[in-house]
């Protein structure tokens, strides 16, 4: 069984915490692991897995790496995709992955990076029940057994009983309901949330993809044809997954194929997709608070609080969320945490970059954290890890100034390279090439201070790059 994981959602509803540059499935919002790792932890014990297809944005791909080598995971294939397109098109490639490889008929197992499933052996006896479906060449879907009405979640009325011990023919998908009829959907009981995890064959799915959306396999076959392949990566071809048709693997397949069947999933499972969501799954303290970070409440129950910099103190508040992050501060009723997301679309259309970065923003060589800015200056502070180097590249509208904090910098300045230890610096001219290196065993820690017209990352012509990223 080959897990697929797929890692390509934005998580625009735990904004300011999460953000499109660095989503829900990165950050450890549950435990000290992030999402992303709890999901492959979980997969231990499990007879028969191999190593993990991830399928993720390409902007994503340094960090779904480097999560990846601290657990000492070495994934399968990381497939990149250049543009979202929704789940379909994303388990498309992870098949065409596992057919290449000579194993069309092995299972996959898809999962998404940001669930939270609490019952790890109850989630294990799920999915042996679904390979065996699976493994008869039915498309396998699980199904969550419902702790209340939620409107937030698509739902699966399951049929009569399946040929395998635990599931059950699917006999429809339905979308997100009002209160009313959701309340109705646990009183039938036999209704099911709608995880979006599945079981299948690389080739089966292929195949029912072939019969209800031909054009959508087309171009993730092209896409495929199309890529090219590192040591670490796949990079898929951006014309032809452009040109993909966006669909769910429900609306695209499940839906439409009599081959579909459901196993209940009773794991105290969780999508954390709002605040409130991730409150329910979070230890709290004999108020019902769950208080992350430098915090001081007083007289205040049932509510998320969470500081990631500054002391966060808060009187007589009652099922509220309050997020402090470097560079925002997010104050929410638990019942319209989910229109936090109308902030986002309101920062986009602002064009402020809140909507997508946070003031420290993580690189393949390590990371950089923006601490002052004005019109013509910016300052950073670089932390560069051991054995990592800055690609070579120059500026056209900004001229820089270096200065080492700790460990030793090789500095390439046009035709020059130099050591600077710290409290040593050096200026880079507008249009100068350059690159910075740490040969060193501890991270460098420098200061940089632009100035110029125009101080935008995109403002980077770069001429060699260890990391792949010459056409971005």
């Amino acid at each position: 069984m080959i897990p697929v994981i797929l890692s390509g959602g934005s998580g625009t509803r735990l904004w300011p915490l999460s953000r499109s540059q660095y989503p829900k499935q990165f950050l450890p919002l549950v435990t000290n692991n992030t999402m992303l790792q709890e999901t492959v932890i979980r997969l231990e014990g499990l007879e028969g897995v191999s190593a993990p297809i991830v399928v993720c944005n390409e902007d994503h791909r340094f960090m779904v790496a480097e999560q990846l080598r601290e657990m000492g995971v070495e994934a399968r294939a990381i497939l990149l995709e250049p543009v979202g397109r929704n789940t379909a098109p994303a388990v498309a490639l992870a098949a065409l992955e596992a057919v290449a490889s000579g194993t069309p008929d092995e299972l996959l197992l898809v999962l998404a990076a940001d669930h939270v499933i609490v019952d790890i052996p109850a989630f294990h006896g799920a999915v042996t029940t679904a390979a065996g479906a699976a493994a008869a060449d039915r498309l396998v879907t699980f199904g969550v057994v419902p702790t209340g009405p939620e409107t937030g979640y698509g739902y699966i009325r399951r049929g009569a009983a399946g040929d395998w011990d635990g599931s059950f023919a699917v006999e429809r998908f339905v979308e997100k309901p009002d209160l009313a009829t959701a309340s109705a959907y646990i009183d039938a009981g036999d209704y099911f949330w709608n995880s979006g995890m599945f079981v299948f064959k690389a080739s089966q799915y292929l195949q029912a993809l072939k019969q209800h959306h031909p054009q959508m396999l087309a171009a993730c076959n092209q896409a495929y044809e199309d890529s090219r392949r590192s040591p670490d990566f796949v990079c898929l071809g951006r014309e032809a997954f452009a040109a993909c048709p966006a669909d769910s693997i429900d609306y695209a397949v499940m839906e439409k194929t009599d081959r579909a069947v459901v196993v209940p999933l009773d794991a105290g499972w969780n999508d954390v997709g709002s605040w409130s969501a991730l409150w329910e799954v979070a230890s709290k303290d004999g108020e019902g608070n769950s208080l992350k970070g430098d915090v001081l409440s007083v007289d205040t129950h049932n509510s998320f609080i969470q500081s990631e910099n500054k002391l966060v103190a808060v009187v007589g508040l009652d099922d509220m969320v309050v997020v402090e992050t470097d560079d925002a501060v997010m104050v929410s009723p638990k019942a319209r945490v989910q229109e936090v997301k109308q902030i986002v679309d309101l920062l986009r259309v602002a064009g402020r970059s809140e909507s997508e970065l946070h003031r420290k923003v993580y690189r393949p060589w390590g990371y950089y954290d923006s601490i002052d800015m004005g019109e013509r200056h910016q300052a950073k502070r670089i932390v560069v890890n051991p054995g990592a180097k800055l690609s070579l590249q120059m500026h056209h509208h900004r001229a820089e100034h270096w200065i080492v904090v700790k460990g030793t910098a090789s500095v390439t300045r046009g035709d020059e390279v130099m050591l600077l230890t710290e409290n040593q610096s050096t200026y880079i001219p507008i249009g100068t090439t350059h690159s910075l290196e740490n040969r060193g065993v501890i991270p460098l820690e420098m200061v940089e201070v632009q100035t110029g017209s125009y101080l935008g990352e995109d403002d980077i012509v770069r001429f060699e790059d260890l990391y792949g990223r010459m056409e971005s």
